[in-house]
């Protein structure tokens, strides 16, 4: 087992998609077919990972600017459909991640998820992955001020009575990297997501890793 004890790392809060969970191509895919039902401009598959990570309404702002919020409504119903019911797209969990969680809440380091996706969501992938037991708190987009803002960071840390300079923030875009340094968090940015070394060396992590075991190694 590694210690991550030294390195006074008392929380280490985790984003979800393209982090833990290699959900990247299906959000993309569902997302660019949302769009064709609802009759707008199809994205590019770059615009629609630029977006993830963000809630809906600035990921909306971006992707399909100016559309009025009855149809942005019906936008994000069709979205939830396709992702849930006809998109088969796989959306494994990387590789390690949960021997990663177990081997942190070993260390007796408490474990969070912040997330652009809504509450039932990810109480969804908490039921088809079985994660959540290793989890103390997590914040949602309809919790909280979208990524890049800290608000979710902020609310976890009050939850659980800790400092930014306590915890990590594990993340695979530039989102990520911001909210954290907003708030001088250190953080690690993950390239098997959306964003790769070059966008998030920008934010001055604590560290870049390829695989989700070398996070035990840098913390």
């Amino acid at each position: 087992m590694v210690s991550v004890a030294k390195n006074n790392v008392s929380l280490v809060i985790f984003d979800w998609d393209g982090t833990v969970m290699d959900s990247v191509g299906r959000i993309v895919s569902s997302m660019r077919a949302a769009a064709l039902k609802a009759e707008l401009a199809v994205p590019t598959e770059f615009a629609v990972k630029q977006i993830i990570g963000l809630s809906l309404d600035p990921a909306f702002d971006m992707l399909f600017p100016g559309v009025e919020k009855a149809k942005r409504q019906q936008l994000f119903a069709h979205y939830r459909d396709h992702y849930v019911l006809h998109d088969t797209t796989p959306t494994p969990l990387f590789m390690g991640v949960e021997q990663v969680l177990q081997q942190l809440k070993d260390c007796n380091i408490k474990l969070a998820v912040a997330t652009g996706k809504q509450r039932r969501g990810l109480a969804r992938m908490f039921a088809e992955t079985g994660l959540q037991k290793y989890f103390d708190t997590s914040r949602c987009a309809d919790e909280a001020q979208s990524k890049p803002h800290p608000d979710m960071l902020q609310q976890i840390l009050r939850e659980l009575d800790m400092a930014p300079e306590q915890a990590v923030m594990v993340g695979d875009t530039s989102h990520d990297m911001k909210m954290a340094q907003a708030i001088s968090m250190p953080r690690v940015g993950v390239t098997h997501g959306v964003h790769g070394r070059e966008v998030l060396s920008q934010y001055a992590p604590k560290a870049i890793i390829d695989t989700m075991p070398e996070l035990l190694h840098v913390l």
